[in-house]
């Protein structure tokens, strides 16, 4: 059984080491918190908790209408958590991914049913072998009318048991947002081989392009 987590000690193995990059006020780094209020008025931010964060990066960036993914840890107390601080479930974060994209091409109703079809939201704190507080399934709300619109779909969602049980996945005001280490970044597309990638990540980014296929940027 595969445990994602494991991973990085191989890596490790391998002499592959990653380093912080140094601070810049115009890049994406840890410990950068982001705001609504920093983004272009021209876009939005979904902040989204659903699993492992390298499958909704990998699905959300071949999205008509998303400019920017990025992956990283959200809803806990501690400032500036590092991916080992939130592997103890000790934070209250969870992966998270951070979703910037043009509401004139794809609706924030659209992002969430990607969302609810791409992670196992009916079982707490848990998706296949991840389990603890980080992989559970959490929609951070930066604005009234996100709020009600996911409450909306999970309360359809519900009543219609889509996924055959009712789902627990979270609806809480946005806190925080720290940008994850560079090397969980578009880590699914650089790292295609790994076995977690291929055995877990890949069968879950597959169901979402053969679901999604006419809002794909590949779909003329």
């Amino acid at each position: 059984m595969i445990v994602k987590s494991l991973i990085f000690a191989s890596i490790a193995s391998l002499g592959l080491a990653f380093m912080t990059p140094p601070k810049d006020a115009n890049a994406s780094q840890t410990g950068t918190i982001q705001t609504p209020m920093t983004q272009p008025k021209k876009t939005e931010v979904a902040t989204l908790a659903g699993g492992c964060f390298w499958k909704m990066d990998a699905s959300y960036q071949q999205l008509k209408g998303v400019t920017k993914v990025e992956v990283g840890y959200a809803g806990g107390t501690k400032v500036n958590p590092t991916y080992e601080d939130v592997n103890t479930r000790t934070t209250g974060h969870a992966e998270t991914v951070q979703v910037t994209f043009d509401p004139a091409i794809i609706s924030y109703h659209d992002i969430l049913e990607v969302y609810w079809e791409i992670h196992d939201a009916t079982v707490l704190n848990q998706e296949g072998n991840d389990r603890g507080n980080d992989y559970r399934s959490a929609v951070f709300y930066r604005s009234e009318s996100q709020k009600k619109e996911a409450e909306t779909m999970l309360a359809s969602l519900n009543k219609t048991l889509k996924y055959n049980r009712p789902l627990v996945t979270a609806i809480e005001p946005f806190k925080n947002f720290y940008v994850a280490e560079k090397y969980h970044q578009n880590y699914y597309n650089l790292h295609p081989n790994e076995p977690y990638t291929k055995n877990v990540v890949r069968k879950k980014v597959e169901h979402f392009e053969q679901v999604f296929k006419n809002k794909l940027k590949s779909h003329s």
